[in-house]
């Protein structure tokens, strides 16, 4: 037995390391990787490297074009841009990366029981996927919130009740191809429970596609949630959030348009690094994608 199970480790050991190989061949995707940590980073310390207070309001420097001591320059509240760029850092990363979790915990649990028992409960839960797919993701957005309130979390359930059924499609896929394989079915013959075969056996084999699913969408819940701030549903000010700083800033496009644009640019650059490790780490999953 303890062979079996060192045998097992140095396998998956093994995998994961020719894995993270083949995702270092790829200089798009580590230098995706390397800007996401690079605004990880920023979001970290932003406490640091923020030069000025982004709640403080001056209002005799409102509207300043970037200057040396405003380098982003100030909205119409003499707030300075550059400080609420960095600390919308830690509320936009923190909002894609908590939406796409609650999409990808309750999508995979339901998509792997779904696929795994079949029969009428599969029925089910698919058609119920299917009437959340029928519904325009930014009008079930806009319901939730509505009917929830605005508050951050309540914009990070909405925005991953809305992914769900994108996971619970990928999730039911890759267990319909492996439910009946040789170690499930000795599994089953030892008598272990449904919750452990699917726990245990079923969900740990079909990670793959969904962790780079998940990498993929982090970059899109951002942008929901930015689109849902910017529609004055998101997060509530004073808060400092790149969808939210879009909103504030489209009223003065025309004469201030760096009110807008640089809150857009790490929009993205955060999402574009989030795009190039997710086409990175695809390929090096998947074996006949590798160079």
């Amino acid at each position: 037995m303890g062979d079996k199970t060192l045998g097992a480790k140095i396998k998956s050991e093994s995998y994961f390391a020719s894995v993270w190989n083949e995702f270092r061949k790829n200089k798009a995707a580590v230098l995706g990787m390397a800007i996401l940590l690079a605004i990880v980073f920023v979001a970290v310390f932003a406490d640091v490297l923020a030069p000025h207070d982004p709640y403080l309001q001056v209002y005799s420097e409102a509207l300043q074009h970037p200057s040396s001591s405003h380098i982003f320059g100030t909205d119409e509240f003499g707030r300075d841009i550059f400080s609420r760029v960095l600390y919308g850092a830690r509320v936009s990363l923190l909002v894609g990366v908590v939406s796409v979790a609650i999409a990808c915990v309750f999508g995979s649990l339901l998509g792997a029981s779904a696929g795994y028992f079949g029969g009428a409960y599969d029925a089910m839960v698919m058609r119920c996927m299917d009437v959340l797919l029928a519904i325009p993701s930014l009008l079930l957005n806009l319901s939730i919130v509505a009917a929830l309130g605005k508050s951050v979390f309540n914009m990070m359930l909405a925005v991953g009740v809305a992914n769900i059924p994108r996971y619970c499609r990928i999730m039911r896929a890759s267990v319909l191809q492996i439910k009946n394989t040789e170690y499930v079915d000795a599994a089953r013959t030892s008598g272990a429970s449904h919750m452990f075969i699917i726990l245990r056996h079923i969900i740990p084999n079909c990670l793959a596609p969904i962790i780079v699913q998940a990498t993929l969408s982090v970059g899109s819940a951002i942008i929901a949630c930015a689109g849902l701030s910017f529609l004055g549903v998101g997060i509530p000010a004073p808060t400092p959030e790149w969808g939210a700083m879009l909103s504030n800033g489209k009223e003065f496009l025309r004469h201030n348009a760096y009110i807008t644009i640089f809150p857009g640019l790490a929009i993205m650059l955060t999402v574009l690094s989030l795009n190039l490790m997710g086409d990175g780490l695809r390929d090096a999953f998947d074996p006949k994608l590798r160079r």
